[in-house]
């Protein structure tokens, strides 16, 4: 059952004043909004910087979304100068003087880089990652992290070094993963936009947890180093699809180190994605005719997007590609295997091996006994696997998915383990929603779909050729101006009467 809350009043922004006395306007606004203010001086960089660390102090422990969060009186300084950059004319960006928090598995110069892991606890980053540097160059303040599980496995966020992150919508339930931590800093507000990386699902499943956006661009939009097209890649997230899409224009874009990577200009991402989709045909593919096990009401929930998609003009039908989503988990289970060997190292050293979750253990004690053949194996089989992706193409513009087979479960279970009465015989198979269109590289929106009579949140997947990550974000926004869920519901902490 689709719960409606109703609408929250936001009242007006306050420009006035170094530390505004109430800080939820600004926390509100759109990035774009944020980003308008800033750069016509109607707001400043100091002032937007209290406003968020406010909200911060106020938020975050209910949520632990944010984590190595760093100095107050360093932050502001450093806002201090945005403003004074501004005053000269130099202004940096659509993200000047942005808060912003990185997600743990990626470097920060100076800043923590634990990914989530006792072996890397005291972990300080040398360097920033591209992505990082270019929302840098944008003109953001790196304000911290943002949380995610032990070395990003598992859409549950918790790990010894930082502990668990939970759902603002119910704080007894997760937030999902890996991207639990932008997710809940999203919805609570307390970031304008978030970056986060996916491999099975950590842009989708925490968006659907949490009611934000977020956006798994094709494999190569945001440049990766070396050959091969592992499954991971990195992705902005938002509480709207155009604020998302302007932080995607910030981190892709081509590189030379990415020898497989998009060569397109990024700033077509910065465009109106207003389009007309009369007699767009979608596909959805549903739990794949039984294949997958569902929560009861999730199937439900997110067929009662089909109105919405039907209101823009698009045709929306169920309809599965011609390949056994069983080859695909098959398929997946050995590529994913032989990416976590990367690991080896701390494998073999029985003092960091002892400090590694089961989970990781399990992944790499496979990998370690993976052959060529079983490797070569697996990647004719994800050739296999998207030339029949490729032909349902054919046929619909995009396809439907839901973004998790489950609504958001207890913060103290690490992982279903059965649904609907039907085991789960891995720590991630209540996740397998998501791998078909992993393994095919191709662009996928995260999208709110709605929530249950418990209040709990659930998402949908719009996904789109390789390559096609404008039009998908198109269908999204057309989509989101529709339904407005994270505009309508926002979490219990947020509202108002």
């Amino acid at each position: 059952m689709v719960q409606v809350v109703d609408p929250i009043n936001e009242g007006s922004s306050d420009a006035g004043g170094e530390s505004p006395s109430d800080s939820r306007d600004l926390v509100m606004c759109d990035a774009l909004e944020l980003s308008s203010l800033i750069r016509r001086r109607e707001v400043s960089c100091v002032e937007t910087m209290y406003s968020y660390l406010d909200h911060i102090e106020l938020h975050n422990p209910s949520v632990n979304a944010i984590v190595a969060l760093r100095d107050r009186d360093e932050l502001l300084a450093e806002a201090r100068v945005r403003d004074r950059q501004l005053a000269s004319g130099q202004y940096l960006g659509w993200m000047h003087g942005f808060p912003h928090a990185v997600k743990d598995l990626s470097a920060v110069k100076g800043l923590p880089f634990t990914s989530g892991s006792p072996i890397f606890a005291d972990r300080i980053a040398d360097e920033d990652e591209l992505f990082v540097k270019r929302i840098k160059s944008a003109g953001a303040i790196v304000i911290g992290k943002t949380n995610t599980p032990e070395f990003g496995l598992g859409s549950q966020t918790y790990n010894p070094v930082w502990g668990t992150t939970v759902s603002p919508y119910d704080t007894s339930r997760t937030a999902g993963g890996s991207s639990g931590g932008a997710a809940a800093a999203l919805a609570l507000r307390m970031l304008p936009v978030a970056d986060g990386s996916d491999y099975m699902g950590s842009l989708r499943n925490p968006s659907a947890f949490n009611n934000v956006v977020g956006f798994r661009p094709s494999w190569g939009r945001v440049p990766e180093a070396g050959f091969i097209a592992q499954g991971a890649v990195v992705g902005p997230m938002g509480r709207s699809v155009t604020d998302v899409a302007h932080l995607l224009s910030t981190m892709a874009g081509p590189h030379a180190n990415a020898p497989l990577g998009i060569d397109e200009d990024p700033e077509v991402f910065t465009r109106s994605l207003d389009r007309d989709f009369r007699g767009t045909r979608i596909a959805w593919v549903g739990d794949w005719d039984g294949y997958l096990a569902t929560e009861p009401g999730v199937l439900e929930l997110c067929e009662s997007s089909f109105d919405a998609f039907r209101q823009i003009g698009c045709h929306v039908e169920a309809a599965l590609p011609d390949y056994k989503p069983e080859d695909i988990w098959q398929l997946f289970l050995k590529w994913r295997w032989w990416a976590q060997l990367g690991l080896i190292d701390q494998y073999n050293d029985p003092q960091t091996r002892e400090l590694m979750k089961p989970e990781m253990l399990w992944e790499l004690e496979h990998g370690i006994a993976l052959t060529a053949v079983d490797v070569t194996k697996a990647a004719e089989a994800r050739n296999s696997w998207q030339a029949a992706l490729t032909k349902m193409f054919e046929t619909y513009d995009y396809i439907l998915a839901p973004s998790a087979q489950v609504f958001p479960f207890d913060k103290a279970t690490h992982w279903p383990t059965t649904i609907a009465g039907r085991p789960m015989d891995t720590y991630h198979r209540w996740m397998e929603t998501v791998v078909p269109w992993t393994m095919t590289g191709v662009p996928v929106a995260g999208m709110p779909v709605g929530f249950d009579d418990r209040g709990l949140p659930m998402g949908i997947q719009i996904i789109g050729r390789h390559g096609a990550d404008r039009a998908v974000l198109q269908l999204a926004y057309a989509y989101e101006q529709t339904t407005k869920w994270v505009e309508r519901v926002r979490p219990p902490a947020l509202r108002t009467s």
